[in-house]
């Protein structure tokens, strides 16, 4: 009981983290690795995946009431990145991951300086393309994060805002809104094939799903409610927090 406890802490705190930018794997990760030190490592990923993407899909539908979307950008877009990530995982049973792992911090901290040097990045929302070249760029997005979730995962969220902002011209409260509808289809791939081979705790993820949809609910409500430059100063934080951690566990740990 205390094991779930904390872990449903770590769930709420991600819930409201990863509704607002993305980087809720930060927390809840971590705290299923240390709560549960001798469990199989994929079993835990697919816990986690099994509890957080009921707080990203519930943020996803809070956004899309508040912030207008195109459908016809948003629809295709999703389904490149399910079909991405389906890819990604396969392709990490393939593959060897430990360059990604090194090259990871560095592409980060190239975002946080690109992301502080303008300080009117993803202030307003001007959007660069019509609806066909936008439904398209999004969905090129879409595949290649879609990939990178399936193959590697950390700091998805924050990619899918930083090129939501940076690529369409999308203010960071619409880019926010778009990457927990990209993370939706993302984490659904991750959950089904987790569940075909058998890793996901389920009643641990329904503890976790409760919490997760309750943190979710606060930190939408944050995000509608400060707007698009409180989002951004959320993203400066957790991908510096990600360029920490994704940094000690490539060059230190």
């Amino acid at each position: 009981m205390t094991d779930l406890i904390v872990v449903a802490i770590a769930s709420l705190f991600a819930g409201l983290i990863d509704a607002i930018v993305g980087g809720g794997g930060l927390i809840l990760v971590p705290a299923l690795f240390a709560t549960y030190p001798g469990a199989v490592p994929a079993t835990l990923l697919g816990t986690n995946k099994g509890g957080a993407i009921w707080g990203t899909a519930w943020a996803a539908v809070q956004f899309t009431r508040r912030v207008s979307l195109r459908p016809q950008t948003m629809a295709p877009a999703m389904l490149a990145a399910l079909l991405g990530s389906f890819a990604g995982a396969w392709a990490v049973t393939e593959v060897d991951a430990s360059l990604m792992r090194r090259a990871l911090p560095l592409v980060l901290l190239c975002i946080l300086a690109y992301t502080l040097a303008r300080k009117d990045l993803g202030r307003h929302h001007a959007p660069r393309f019509a609806a066909g070249r936008e439904a398209a760029a999004a969905s090129g997005i879409g595949l290649t994060i879609g990939f990178y979730d399936g193959f590697f995962g950390p700091g998805t969220g924050s990619f899918f805002v930083f090129l939501f902002v940076r690529v369409l011209g999308f203010d960071f409260l619409h880019a926010s809104a778009s990457a927990k509808l990209m993370n939706t289809a993302t984490n659904l791939a991750a959950l089904v094939l987790f569940t075909w081979k058998g890793h996901v705790w389920w009643q641990v993820a329904a503890v976790l799903a409760v919490a997760n949809v309750a943190g979710s609910l606060i930190g939408t409500r944050l995000a509608l409610k400060h707007g698009a430059g409180f989002v951004r100063g959320v993203f400066i934080v957790v991908v510096g927090a990600l360029i920490l951690k994704t940094g000690y566990d490539a060059f230190l740990r």
